[in-house]
């Protein structure tokens, strides 16, 4: 998943997103602790994309957050 993809979300979109990933998450670490883990490189591109959302939340918070002071401002 590209960040592109990842700003073009809504927030509620990217929630879910979330919650999948981290549930697709927990069952491959399960998979991987029972030994029958085929897809080992699914965790770290799941593990980025998670990194990802959580980086353009953090964007957002910060624009937000930047346009509140600026608005604050200037009155």
């Amino acid at each position: 998943m590209k960040a592109s993809e990842i700003r073009a979300m809504s927030g509620d979109q990217m929630d879910q997103t979330l919650t999948d990933l981290h549930t697709e998450w927990r069952n491959l670490r399960f998979q991987e602790a029972v030994g029958q883990l085929t897809a080992t490189a699914r965790i770290g591109q799941i593990r980025r994309d998670i990194a990802r959302i959580h980086t353009v939340r953090t964007e957002r918070e910060i624009d937000a957050a930047l346009t509140a002071l600026v608005e604050a401002s200037a009155e």
